[in-house]
């Protein structure tokens, strides 16, 4: 069996990267990774060995939007820790038969510097942001190369596109993230309308995130009767998460937020998956998770934040990348007037959410449009690489 190297840059590319991996895991090939940001968390929980160690840093990535956010990877190294990710890379390369890219230009760059045989998943790059995809140089450059045997793209319309302008077969075969949340869970026992809220997953910006959140909840109305779920990452522990709750007027108790004259929120662990598929409207903070939301056919409602990953210049690209069914009220991030017209617009979207036969038609026409409409991306994607083996 082949031994293969994964090469990815940023949480959503990890978490594809790892569903990957364990599909090439399952075909027998002996497979590492190597995340060239963050702790590679999501190889770790799938049983994905790592070439090396590996540290997060604040921001979880190289380029994220808010110039704080750049200020910060520079001030806690995420450049020099890059270079010694490379390095790496270049002192093991010839130990590995394939290497497999997940993300944009940087691994893309990296795998062709190792000089050996390359597979690629562009999932950062779309046509649905401007209609015809422009790709940072050099990667248009290096695709077109021979090293680089295979090139999957995460749409249909993506695929269409630059396989004109390569020149060169580029293949959908669907997104492997979203076969985490496809499979059923077990529906809730009340028919309640539900609300998922999504913070996202990486501190400090997290917690920023939630007391955004928790506002806003506040500011919706009481007379209505609705379930709020919250999807929590472990790395925020109940007791972190009473101390934040707490300075923002609410109290943790037996699993639910509470505050006077407002709805409680079911702090849901372990559960992203029910959270979703369970969920009448996500109001969102995260980047891959809106994407599933999205996949799902659910309407989704965004809270730009304070950053460094989810701004409103993040959220205005996310919204053409996943296109109509994606919502944002206007105004300031984190302002009074944004947060009152956020209110507004999710009660309108949960009874469209319910009750509009219309909106409900175009989310899942959006859903099969922006990510497909099958499960199985992953093995079919596997299936593919395996044969580039052969």
């Amino acid at each position: 069996m082949a031994r293969i190297l994964l090469l990815s840059n940023g949480h959503g590319e990890d978490l594809s990267g790892a569903l990957l991996a364990q599909e090439l895991q399952q075909q027998g090939h002996n497979v590492q990774a190597l995340p060239l940001v963050g702790l590679g968390s999501a190889y770790q929980k799938a049983g994905v060995p790592l070439l090396g160690r590996s540290h997060e840093f604040s921001t979880g990535g190289i380029g994220y939007t808010s110039l704080r956010g750049r200020l910060t990877e520079i001030a806690q190294g995420q450049v020099l820790y890059l270079l010694r990710r490379l390095v790496r890379l270049m002192r093991y390369r010839r130990r590995f038969d394939l290497i497999l890219v997940v993300g944009d230009v940087i691994p893309v760059i990296a795998a062709w510097l190792s000089q050996r045989p390359v597979a690629t998943y562009l999932v950062a790059y779309s046509s649905h942001y401007e209609g015809t995809l422009r790709l940072p140089w050099p990667c248009a450059n290096l695709l077109k190369s021979r090293r680089f045997k295979a090139v999957y793209s995460r749409d249909q319309r993506t695929a269409e596109d630059l396989s004109r302008q390569l020149q060169r077969p580029v293949t959908f075969l669907g997104n492997p993230f979203m076969d985490s949340v496809l499979t059923a869970a077990t529906p809730p026992p009340s028919s309640t309308p539900r609300i998922g809220l999504l913070p996202g997953s990486r501190r400090p910006e997290l917690e920023q995130n939630l007391q955004l959140l928790l506002r806003l909840i506040e500011l919706l109305p009481n007379t209505v009767r609705c379930n709020v779920d919250l999807a929590l990452v472990p790395t925020l522990d109940d007791d972190s998460l009473r101390r934040l709750s707490e300075r923002c007027g609410w109290h943790l108790k037996n699993g639910v937020l509470e505050r006077e004259g407002a709805w409680g929120i079911n702090v849901r662990r372990g559960a992203f998956r029910a959270v979703l598929q369970h969920s009448d409207l996500v109001i969102g903070m995260a980047g891959t998770a809106i994407e599933q939301a999205v996949g799902l056919a659910k309407p989704v409602l965004q809270v730009p934040g304070q950053g460094p990953q989810f701004t409103a210049a993040f959220a205005e690209a996310q919204r053409r990348l996943l296109g109509p069914t994606v919502f944002c009220a206007d105004g300031e991030s984190g302002s009074h007037e944004a947060l009152e017209g956020t209110a507004a617009l999710a009660m309108a979207l949960l009874e469209r959410a319910r009750r509009d036969p219309d909106l409900q038609q175009q989310c899942q026409e959006e859903a099969k449009w922006r990510l497909g409409d099958a499960a199985g991306g992953g093995p079919r994607m596997a299936a593919a690489i395996c044969s580039l083996l052969a």
